[in-house]
């Protein structure tokens, strides 16, 4: 199975997830209140995800990085997240919680991997 973005519908408008060609999940966008909003997301990964930068903020003293950049940080549980900034500063996508360093950037890396994927509808 390839990698592709999965446009949805929901009760508030429309969203997109990355899921990777082995069906996980890798980052999942905002609400969009159209599907043309959310498509120019789509847009946006292919777009910043190719040259952003990794600003890990898990780090102390970390180097603060240009946009568009990949934020890696640890949430409340304690699991590490990362998020992808727009040049705009808007965030495009992020994360689900890993339970380790190395898994969070290896969702990185699969996102900027799989940046190219084509649209799928569910």
């Amino acid at each position: 199975m390839a990698a592709k973005f999965v446009v949805k519908e929901t009760k508030t408008g429309f969203n997109f997830a990355l899921k990777a060609s082995n069906g996980e999940v890798v980052c999942t966008s905002e609400v969009y209140s159209t599907k043309k909003s959310c498509l120019n997301g789509v847009a946006s990964v292919g777009k910043n995800a190719p040259i952003a930068n990794v600003e890990d903020q898990t780090k102390e003293g970390y180097a603060k990085e240009k946009l568009p950049k990949f934020e890696v940080y640890a949430d409340k549980k304690g699991e590490v997240r990362f998020r992808l900034v727009a040049k705009n500063g808007q965030n495009i996508c992020a994360s689900e919680g890993y339970t380790t360093h190395r898994a969070c950037l290896n969702g990185v890396k699969s996102v900027v991997k799989n940046s190219g994927a084509k649209v799928a509808e569910e």
